[in-house]
């Protein structure tokens, strides 16, 4: 994992603009979970600073800070308390949760009989429907089968049309192209491109095919 120097980093990636979605791209080891761990406080900047307005909902590692031995139900409320919301806001909350996470049967179960697909639409329902401004989120939206991840999809771009800033990291190009206004693509801890979402992804596309043939 290498360090990204954001005292290099000058420009304003997530400008404060409704319905901005910034794709994050680069092979394994570029930097690009770094990255997501300074901009959401996780890790400190090696140089400079990284400056943060808003509510900020990062989901990074699925199954990290929930408690195996807790409920779906009490696990809900622990991460919802996490992220600084109050219990009488995530009452209101809970079902519509719930729901979207396909959970409803195993509400009362310990979370560590979940399997592991469910435990990801659990942890993607509560970073989504908290309504962050700021969502990041680190190769999340491949979690599930087909329905859930169109249905995350749309959960994605419903945040985003409601105003939120969205940070996605995704191997998948296609993706990248359907949810992203801009584009950077990393490269060992540094920035490599910065752009229009359908001009960095051909080339990064081009990399790797030249890069798989040699």
């Amino acid at each position: 994992m290498y360090p990204v120097l954001l005292s290099g980093y000058s420009r304003k990636y997530c400008p404060n603009n409704p319905e901005y979605a910034l794709g994050i791209v680069g092979t394994n080891g570029a930097g690009k979970s770094t990255l997501l761990k300074v901009i959401s406080g996780i890790m400190r900047p090696t140089k400079g600073e990284v400056r943060v307005e808003g509510n900020v909902s990062a989901l990074l590692e699925l199954a990290s800070g929930f408690d195996g031995d807790l409920t779906v139900r009490e696990n809900t409320y622990l991460r919802g308390a996490m992220l600084g919301y109050t219990r009488d806001f995530m009452n209101k909350k809970y079902n519509e949760i719930i729901a979207f996470a396909e959970l409803e049967e195993f509400q009362d179960r310990p979370f560590k009989q979940l399997s592991s697909g469910m435990k990801s639409r659990l942890a993607f329902s509560i970073a989504c429907l908290v309504k962050p401004d700021i969502l990041i989120l680190d190769e999340v939206l491949s979690v599930g089968d087909g329905g859930f991840r169109k249905k995350s999809e749309d959960k994605m771009m419903e945040i985003i049309h409601g105003g939120a800033t969205t940070i996605l990291v995704s191997h998948s190009l296609d993706q990248i192209r359907r949810l992203c206004n801009k584009v950077l693509w990393l490269d060992k801890g540094k920035q490599v491109a910065f752009g229009e979402t359908a001009s960095i992804c051909d080339k990064y596309k081009e990399f790797i095919e030249k890069k798989k043939n040699n």
